[in-house]
């Protein structure tokens, strides 16, 4: 296997151990990443709910997540895109940080993922948008830009958090 050096005698070896490193370390961003967009899913669905009993905001337009795929006509198609908005939450906006982390503003993960959250909200505020007028247009965009940045922040917390152990993942 490896000589008094640390070395391996076989090539082949070293690059199956290097492959090896560089898979776990995909499969523990994926782990670090679904946990991270777990809770700043859940943070964001908290402010989302207040801006839903101050009816700017309406969990009705999750629906629509579950039309594209035929699934709106199920019994509960608000459910059915609820997770599936809750799976965007937790696969591909975290590994998109996490690709993007170091190139983002702020020196602490948390930071830059209120960038990531801002830069999400923008699509989110225009597909989610049902026709809010006046002073509730107004609580309809605060709302869901404090509940991007919240995401987010959650996002980020939870990256820096596993980074920091000593048996990090990432």
């Amino acid at each position: 296997m490896a000589d008094t050096t640390g070395e391996f005698e076989d090539p082949t070896l070293a690059e199956q151990v290097e492959e090896y490193d560089r898979l776990f370390g995909i499969v523990g961003d994926g782990v670090v990443g679904a946990a991270g967009g777990l809770v700043g899913t859940a943070l964001m669905t908290g402010v989302l709910f207040v801006a839903s009993q101050l009816g700017a905001f309406s969990f009705e337009s999750f629906a629509s997540l579950a039309a594209p795929l035929g699934l709106a006509d199920t019994a509960r198609p608000v459910l059915v895109g609820y997770l599936i908005f809750l799976a965007n939450g937790m696969v591909p906006w975290p590994l998109l940080f996490a690709a993007l982390m170091e190139y983002l503003p702020g020196e602490r993960p948390p930071v830059s993922g209120l960038f990531l959250g801002g830069a999400l909200w923008t699509g989110f505020v225009l597909g989610f948008y049902t026709g809010y007028t006046g002073l509730t247009l107004a609580v309809y965009l605060v709302f869901t830009f404090v509940a991007h940045l919240v995401y987010g922040f959650g996002v980020g917390l939870v990256f820096e958090y596993l980074s920091n152990r000593p048996d990090s993942l990432v």
